[in-house]
Parts: C-alpha cells; sequence; structure tokens
C-alpha cells in the first residue's frame, strides 16, 4: 500500500470514486464532469488543497481530500475533510485509517491547526470512524446554501 499525492491523469479514477461517495450523502448528487472540473482544480492549485491517493498494486482503492482555510478562531490556517472514499475492493484491507492518518499528517507539517469534515447524521460508521481516529463531534450545526451562478 502506498499513499501518494494525485496526479491529473488520476481525475478520471478519482472522479469514479465520487461517485461512490456521492452516491451514498443525502446532500450530493455526482456529476462525473462537474467532479472532473473540482478535481483539476485542486489539483492544479496545490494552495487550495492536496488530494492524495490509496495505491494497491499500483491501482488506485482510495482517495482523501484536504482543502486549506483561514480560522479567524484559531488564528492559523486550518483543512477540511472535503472527501474521502475507499473503493469497494480496497475495503477491510486499512486503506481508509492509512489515509486518514497520511492526512492528519500532512495537516500538521502544512501547519494546520484543526482539520473539520462533515459525514451524514445517520453515517454510524464513518462517525466510529473518525473518532477511532480521534475526530470529535462539533456541537455545530451544518447549514448551506446552493448558490446559481446562471442568475
Amino acid at each position: 500500500m502506498e499513499i501518494t499525492a494525485a496526479r491529473t491523469e488520476d481525475i478520471p479514477e478519482l472522479s469514479n470514486l465520487l461517485n461512490i461517495l456521492f452516491d451514498q450523502e443525502a446532500d450530493f448528487t455526482s456529476d462525473y464532469q462537474v467532479q472532473c472540473v473540482g478535481l483539476e482544480a485542486i489539483i492544479g492549485n496545490p494552495e487550495a488543497g492536496r488530494i492524495f491517493v490509496a495505491l494497491n498494486e499500483g491501482v488506485i482503492v482510495g482517495m482523501i481530500n484536504l482543502l486549506y482555510t483561514i480560522s479567524t478562531a484559531l488564528g492559523g490556517s486550518v483543512a477540511i475533510l472535503n472527501d474521502m472514499i475507499v473503493a469497494p475492493e480496497g475495503r477491510d484491507l486499512g486503506v481508509g485509517s492509512k489515509l486518514i492518518e497520511h492526512g492528519i499528517q500532512y495537516a500538521k507539517e502544512q501547519g494546520c491547526k484543526r482539520i473539520t469534515l462533515l459525514t451524514d447524521g445517520d453515517n454510524e460508521g464513518a462517525h466510529r470512524f473518525y473518532k477511532r481516529h480521534g475526530f470529535e463531534q462539533s456541537a455545530m450545526t451544518v447549514f448551506h446554501m446552493a448558490l446559481n451562478s446562471t442568475g
């Protein structure tokens, strides 16, 4: 198992992984082309964030996506764990643990003071996984607003 930075050539496989993720999340609908645009925007701009992939015998079996922002509450950089997914064929191999551990270490090396993530409220398996890796459930409630640029 190897964890490495995603490359532009990985975008089709990463978009397929995002299809799996978004098909199980209540708030999102998968859209291969839109996902490819988003992935390119991150891979092409390392200041925005980093995507790491897990390779098993050269095949991508998982990904983690960290985006950066500034927290006024903490006075410095923080990371948002925007996407994390392990392909069905990579599950039960420790891929998720390797990805999250790599992401945490990388965020620390970048000077991030916190990692924030969202999961579906009823995804108890994800909740247990993240708690096992040191995350705590926030008292904050998430709100979002879709913005239509065609207005």
